[in-house]
């Protein structure tokens, strides 16, 4: 899935109206297991002038960022972590790791043949899906539409359970990231 459309499922999912605090570590535990591709996209495209097609054909696969990657899609790493913060009272922490952990369980059926090792460091092991949020080869298409349906579904859970300004100002400005990002794509990837 697209990043914006993790944070706004896990918001939906995992948000509670008696626990507004919460929302904040949701939505950066939705956001940090992608923050590595983030990094790395930056490092090759800003810093390393590496052109799109070897980004995503040669660099992507290299051995060490793909370890970068994993380590924060690694369910059992993030169990352990929000394991770590409920033995220490830590309710804001346990909410970001919950996060984190419905992300990589989000991704686990959409990703193809850029599937992470959702068991890492314990197993390389990946499951390469039959499906791809993206890859219109893998049902891309399909599985996009489906994504922005999800999207719409929650933003407007999210805005029924906690009518607020914040509430609002919070999908708006996920909704406001998701058309950045398809309008990056376009004009980037076709």
């Amino acid at each position: 899935m697209n990043t914006p459309a993790h944070i706004v499922i896990n918001l939906a999912v995992l948000g509670r109206k008696d626990k507004p605090e919460n929302n904040i570590p949701i939505a950066i535990g939705a956001f940090l297991p992608d923050l590595p591709m983030f990094l790395f996209y930056a490092y090759e495209k800003l810093w390393q002038k590496t052109p799109e097609w070897t980004i995503w054909s040669e660099s992507y696969y290299n051995p060490s960022w793909q370890d970068f990657f994993d380590i924060f899609n690694s369910i059992p790493l993030v169990a352990i972590a929000g394991l770590m913060a409920y033995y220490f009272g830590s309710g804001r922490l346990v909410a970001l790791f919950a996060s984190m952990g419905l992300h990589s369980i989000g991704d686990f059926p959409v990703h193809n043949d850029d599937a992470h090792r959702h068991f890492f460091p314990f197993s390389s092991w990946r499951f390469e899906s039959p499906f791809s949020y993206w890859d219109y080869n893998h049902h891309g298409r399909i599985v996009s539409f489906l994504e922005v349906v999800a999207v719409i579904v929650c933003c407007i859970i999210i805005c029924r359970r906690q009518p607020s300004v914040k509430s609002y100002l919070l999908t708006g400005s996920a909704i406001a990231m998701y058309v950045i990002y398809w309008g990056y794509a376009v004009l980037t990837w076709g």
